[in-house]
């Protein structure tokens, strides 16, 4: 079976584009997804989780515009420090504005 070259795999395509990810702009795991022609945005989850700690990972969301699961606090630093547009709730929780921050490539 022929192994295609590590530049063209799944991996590295995922974490091609999000390191294109401009500061203070998101984009969602099927964002991702779709900017390299497939449908896996649970994939591109699983991509985040094992290999992308060295990738501006917090510039991945979720579809509501929430950051990921147990990293809100640390992703709402990066959020700040950017100046990525976020919205609050009544209750105290923020999500990015995906209407304002959302990246195309």
């Amino acid at each position: 079976m022929e192994r295609r070259p590590l530049a063209d795999d799944f991996v590295s395509r995922v974490l091609e584009v999000v390191h294109g990810i401009p500061e203070g702009r998101v984009m969602s795991y099927g964002d991702v997804a779709a900017a390299i022609g497939s449908r896996a945005a649970r994939g591109v989850g699983q991509v985040m989780a094992y290999y992308g700690s060295d990738a501006p990972w917090w510039r991945v969301v979720r579809a509501s515009g929430h950051p990921a699961v147990d990293h809100e606090s640390r992703a709402l630093e990066y959020y700040r420090a950017e100046g990525t547009p976020l919205l609050w709730s009544a209750s105290g929780v923020f999500r990015v504005d995906l209407r304002r921050a959302r990246h195309t490539p």
